[in-house]
């Protein structure tokens, strides 16, 4: 009776697991979903830059446009020629003449869809249209009184387009002494690098304050996972800084001083970032603001104050990096920009010294192999082999103590009412037998943070992303498509997000069923029965992740059950 009522309580918790994980995880990701798509878009024309101690900002009137829908837009202001056309093998886009904004970006080299046909991945977006985010540049003057420019300002272009190989210069005279130029520079990858230059033609010395920004409307859909970051981050000093969006709304962040560094907003694979000049004293700030009931997200750095004397110039060159979180080209500009830790705009983690090496290796496998997941197994193997010595003296305690099960139920069933009797006959067995209960745990507590920083490559870096693999996975980043509750496509129905159980979770969870039933079985019935459902709640829960990550988790399972195998036999322990 007490059996019958054990396992009652344990498919009651492995019921409530999985129900939770709908409730709490799938559906406020499905419903933040709805609600990011018909979200409206509507904000004030005007980004506010960082105010500097004492010096009040000049506040233009604010300006609200009607939301149109981006394509629409783009196409009306490229027609009235206000934009710029951006064009390189990275990247197509515009700048826009009124204001000066990077804001339309669309990444060339990465899509919607693992089609290579499907639309290129919107990255910017100008004010007026869903999800606005643009980069800007710009001064702010000290006192009242003195033109600069503003998000309405148009400014007169020196070209047609913007190329890696012709700058865009960008020109307004404010009408009282002082012409504002701004060359926008771009290279074969993402990386802007704007000059901005103010020459004083009046009769007074003229006190400005450069600034840069990164402005978002609304909040986008995250991954929702807690071990990646997604959101406002930057490197003040050397020190990374990150800052979700939740945590921005409730309290926002104080302003921080800096020599050089970097900051923006971080998605999972695309980073938008202004970089001051590496020797530059700056101020930034994250900054959230709610306009038109749509929350806005800013990450903003302004310079010190420059005296332009009259007949003279000042001068000052900021940075934007748009695109994709490449972790080789982001090393590359750090190391020839001198760009602080500019690498740790991948999440790499806690052990990111084990990370980065790791995805150095994975990157070579997928070049040597041409295949990603192919590199993905070739590394777990390499993992595995390094970590041979430790997990076969694992695997050895582990069949000992497998070996000794028939002994110790005798003694349980002898001393079933005597704990105190029992444990200590448990112990002196161990002994005798020179077994260790804790032995076996050991060697994979150390290799804890190594599989760990792997799970974490394989998660967080954008070269698994629309990576094939073979048979049906062709997104190694996306879940598994297919689903036995129709049959794998066989029954034309699309079960709901719960019931998306496809073919390599199922592979998953046999491995993963297979190498419990090779570990000695835990003393306790309750939790021997609790144990025994564990693989299946791990194959719904591991159902909506990369198959990527599945197809590593059920290949380590199966290197793992096969050495444990081995060891066994050779033990003479029964399998």
């Amino acid at each position: 009776m007490t059996d019958q009522r054990n396992l009652i309580i344990a498919i009651a918790l492995s019921i409530a697991i999985l129900l939770g994980f709908q409730y709490f995880y799938e559906k406020p990701r499905v419903e933040q979903q709805k609600q990011l798509a018909a979200q409206q878009a509507a904000q004030t024309e005007q980004s506010v830059p960082v105010p500097a101690p004492g010096v009040p900002a000049q506040q233009p009137p604010a300006m609200a446009e009607v939301a149109k829908e981006r394509p629409v837009l783009l196409a009306e202001q490229l027609a009235a020629g206000t934009r710029v056309k951006i064009d390189t093998p990275a990247l197509h886009g515009s700048v826009n003449l009124v204001g000066g904004r990077i804001d339309d970006l669309t990444l060339a080299q990465y899509h919607e869809t693992p089609d290579p046909k499907s639309p290129e991945i919107v990255l910017l977006a100008p004010a007026g249209t869903p999800a606005a985010y643009y980069a800007e540049f710009g001064w702010v003057p000290q006192g009242a009184g003195i033109a600069a420019p503003t998000a309405t300002t148009r400014w007169t272009a020196d070209g047609t387009a913007l190329t890696p190989e012709k700058p865009l210069t960008l020109t307004w005279d404010n009408g009282q002494g002082l012409v504002f130029e701004r060359k926008i520079a771009v290279d074969p990858d993402f990386m802007f690098t704007v000059t901005q230059t103010v020459r004083n033609t009046g009769a007074n010395p003229v006190t400005l304050l450069p600034y840069s920004l990164v402005s978002r409307t609304g909040t986008p859909q995250t991954s929702g996972y807690y071990i990646l970051h997604e959101g406002p981050l930057g490197v003040f000093n050397g020190t990374l800084t990150e800052r979700s969006y939740d945590d921005l709304r409730k309290k926002g962040t104080e302003p921080i001083e800096t020599t050089g560094g970097w900051l923006g907003i971080t998605d999972k694979y695309w980073l938008v970032s202004v970089i001051p000049d590496p020797a530059q004293k700056v101020t930034a700030r994250f900054v959230h603001s709610t306009v038109a009931n749509a929350d806005r997200y800013q990450a903003d750095f302004m310079g010190d104050a420059v005296t332009v004397a009259p007949g003279a110039s000042a001068e000052t060159t900021g940075r934007l990096f748009a695109g994709a979180k490449q972790v080789k080209l982001l090393d590359a500009y750090s190391e020839k920009l001198n760009i602080k830790n500019f690498d740790l705009a991948i999440d790499f983690g806690w052990f990111y010294f084990l990370t980065k090496p790791f995805f150095y290796a994975l990157d070579f496998f997928g070049q040597v192999l041409g295949n990603f997941g192919l590199a993905i197994l070739l590394l777990t193997v390499c993992v595995k082999a390094v970590f041979f010595p430790l997990a076969n003296k694992s695997y050895q305690a582990m069949s000992k103590m497998k070996a000794l099960q028939p002994k110790m139920q005798e003694l349980r069933e002898k001393f079933s009412d005597d704990q105190a009797r029992m444990n200590q006959e448990l112990m002196a067995m161990y002994k005798r037998e020179k077994v260790s209960p804790v032995s076996g745990c050991l060697p994979i507590l150390i290799q804890i943070p190594v599989f760990f920083a792997l799970y974490k490559v394989l998660f967080v870096t954008i070269e698994m992303r629309h990576a094939p693999f073979f048979g049906w996975i062709h997104d190694l980043s996306s879940p598994d498509p297919t689903t036995i509750f129709n049959l794998f496509g066989l029954i034309p129905w699309d079960p709901p997000a719960m019931l998306h159980l496809g073919a390599w979770p199922l592979i998953m969870g046999v491995t993963m069923w297979l190498q419990q039933k090779m570990n000695p079985a835990p003393p306790d019935p309750i939790q021997q029965k609790v144990f025994q459902f564990l693989p299946i709640v791990f194959t719904f829960m591991l159902a909506g992740f990369p198959a990527g990550l599945v197809i590593y988790w059920a290949w380590n399972n199966l290197l793992s059950v096969a050495q444990q195998w081995t060891i066994m036999r050779r033990m003479g322990v029964k399998v």
